[in-house]
């Protein structure tokens, strides 16, 4: 059985920077799960144009507001408290945070690693 507080993991190793946003690992490759968990937020007022050519991901908003937009259609979606969007196709997006930061609950197919960023395409690398 794994237990791990978000109290334990910020200011390790787990506990990931980029610009805009902050990435608290709760479960990764080396937990043996299949898949990782993180809970993110995203900073308000710096929108993020991301693609994540090699992993599934699905987040569900704890807290704030945002918005979705996938490149392929350009519509907008609103993101609130207790609303899940799962990126199925791998799909180009933008997220932002709106009026405030934005928590959300984040899961990755095949499961990061650890130390991963957003590289200049939006993606994070391949896993090995």
């Amino acid at each position: 059985m794994i237990v791990r507080t978000l109290g334990e993991i910020i200011g390790t190793e787990r506990d990931v920077h980029g610009p805009g946003w902050n990435s608290r690992r709760l479960l990764l490759a080396s937990d043996g799960m299949g898949y990782a968990m993180t809970d993110t937020i995203v900073e308000a007022g710096t929108p993020m144009t991301l693609e994540y050519k090699h992993h599934f991901e699905a987040c569900y908003c704890i807290s704030g507001r945002g918005e979705i937009t996938a490149a392929s259609d350009g519509v907008p979606h609103a993101i609130e408290p207790f609303v899940l969007y799962a990126l199925d196709k791998h799909d180009l997006h933008t997220v932002q945070a709106i009026g405030g930061d934005m928590r959300l609950i984040c899961v990755f197919n095949p499961p990061l690693t650890g130390g991963e960023v957003h590289g200049p395409d939006g993606s994070y690398a391949a896993p090995d």
